[in-house]
């Protein structure tokens, strides 16, 4: 299970002065569910997803993973995860399967587990074609399944994903989404990020809409329709965002 409580990020600039990210945000998403947390380019979701999976410690407040503190045992949360974002970089000598038989070796799996674990995730992802090739001569579309294959190697209870299907084209971002689909129904917890509205009506269970560091609206996709009274998810984040913009913009 995942859990945030009073999550908060602030950042020290030289000309704007404390920068709130992340403003006490809580939510919970449990195992077998997948948690949409959408909004605007810097609205705080990148900045949460990090203080998740250990990247960055938050200012105040904290979040339980796997019964585990993300603040006092972040190793034992990082054992428990896979994060992927958009700006994790590749090594390029290695082939794709030499870089995810690395990862898996580094999370302490055994070479007969790390064998099993890593024909099922070439197999399920559709990678098998390009097995050998190295990293630096793969398309887009096949440095990203290598990132989600090297993420989820190691199997954990808890995935989170930040935006994982920007710039990849249709069949590719199919075979990730079915992928991300597969993995709740094995009962995982997915916290997941995205742009595109598709993508939330598909996948999402719950779905939190976060500005301005804030989490402002939270619900299933049907309460959150009938509280705002639109079907459209874009028109229900303009409800809940919108008022906020004419403030600040008088």
């Amino acid at each position: 299970m995942i859990e945030a409580r009073g999550l908060s990020k602030r950042f020290q600039d030289k000309k704007r002065g404390e920068i709130r990210a992340v403003d006490n945000v809580s939510f919970t998403c449990q195992p077998g569910k997948i948690y949409g947390l959408l909004g605007a380019n810097g609205a705080g979701k990148t900045t949460t997803l990090r203080m998740l999976a250990t990247i960055l410690e938050p200012t105040d407040g904290t979040a339980i993973i796997c019964g585990h503190d993300v603040v006092d045992d972040p190793e034992k949360v990082r054992a428990n995860i896979g994060f992927l974002s958009t700006g994790t970089a590749l090594y390029p000598r290695l082939s794709s399967q030499e870089l995810v038989e690395y990862f898996g070796r580094l999370n302490g799996l055994d070479e007969a587990t790390l064998k099993k674990r890593v024909d099922d995730i070439f197999n399920r992802l559709e990678m098998n074609d390009f097995r050998d090739r190295r990293c630096d001569k793969l398309s887009t579309g096949m440095k990203q399944k290598t990132s989600i294959a090297r993420t989820l190697v190691h199997d954990p209870p808890v995935m989170i994903f930040d935006e994982p299907t920007t710039g990849l084209d249709v069949m590719t971002a199919r075979t990730i989404i079915n992928f991300i689909s597969e993995c709740r129904e094995r009962g995982k917890a997915i916290i997941f990020s995205t742009h595109i509205m598709s993508e939330v009506e598909r996948l999402c269970d719950f779905i939190g809409i976060i500005h301005d560091g804030k989490l402002l609206a939270e619900g299933t996709v049907s309460e959150l329709r009938a509280e705002y009274a639109e079907h459209n998810i874009e028109e229900i984040i303009v409800k809940v965002v919108g008022p906020l913009l004419s403030k600040s913009e008088a």
